[in-house]
């Protein structure tokens, strides 16, 4: 029995490391064992049925903002992962950006690329530049595989060896979906870790960068986003976010890089 236990231990073990993702712009790694064909296509309802129940704002100027830069954004992922020769990592997504009439200062990017903005978040975007920074960090999210990241951990802890023989079914795998993007109005809100979410900063700026915006004015943007914070409750964009000092000081950390991104797609110095 030891020696069962043993070999399952390291069974596990053996496929946590085939299943282990690198990111290809920050070098973390991350173990993303589900299938992200069926996480995409669970998120693609989650969607449909928050658009269904919202107001979903078209034409203005601001929801053609939300579309242009989410574009941008975009291209400059496709390009880049292109460039690497990893291409295939994003040939699946189906991009969607729209713009949500509500309060809450909040915007999400769900598994497959589907995204969500609400124009309580608009005002302190301010402009293009500001969005690009909420939608750098949030279109990385998905990219980084987060989402699949968090679900693979709870189907661990949850399920642990059953993995490997394939003995989780779908309905299971579904549930976790569920817990992780709870349907309603705070779906996509998945409480991403402190890794995450400073990883989601890096690469975002570093996107934001690639697609030609400045950024340097990521800083004024979290300012703002810090601002905004009503006694000590944040805004929900911040509520599983960094310290603003560990955040401004790996915005400033990585700084030097973003630039060199941005003057590459032709911005000013």
């Amino acid at each position: 029995m030891k020696n069962l236990n043993k070999l399952l231990g390291i069974s596990v073990i053996s496929a946590m490391m085939i299943a282990c993702t690198t990111n290809p712009i920050t070098g973390r790694k991350s173990l993303q064992l589900a299938n992200d064909q069926e996480i995409s296509a669970m998120a693609l309802q989650q969607y449909r049925q928050t658009l269904s129940a919202a107001k979903v704002i078209k034409g203005t100027t601001q929801a053609k903002s939300v579309q242009n830069v989410g574009l941008r954004i975009k291209n400059a992922a496709n390009n880049y992962y292109r460039g690497i020769g990893r291409e295939a990592d994003l040939a699946n997504y189906q991009w969607e950006f729209n713009l949500i009439d509500d309060k809450q200062v909040n915007a999400w990017c769900m598994p497959g690329g589907k995204v969500a903005v609400y124009t309580g978040i608009m005002p302190i975007t301010k402009n293009d530049t500001g969005l690009a920074v909420v939608l750098g960090h949030e279109i990385s999210h998905a990219i980084a595989g987060h989402g699949n990241e968090r679900i693979s951990q709870a189907m661990v802890a949850q399920y642990g060896g059953a993995i490997l023989g394939g003995a989780i079914s779908n309905n299971q795998i579904a549930a976790i979906f569920q817990q992780a993007y709870p349907l309603g109005a705070q779906v996509a809100l998945l409480k991403y870790g402190r890794s995450q979410e400073l990883e989601a900063d890096e690469m975002g700026l570093y996107l934001m960068a690639m697609a030609g915006y400045d950024p340097r004015e990521s800083q004024p943007f979290w300012q703002r986003m810090e601002a905004a914070s009503t006694g000590n409750r944040p805004p929900e964009f911040l509520s599983t976010h960094p310290n603003p000092d560990t955040r401004r000081a790996d915005l400033e950390r990585n700084m030097p890089k973003a630039l060199e991104y941005y003057r590459a797609a032709g911005g000013k110095k």
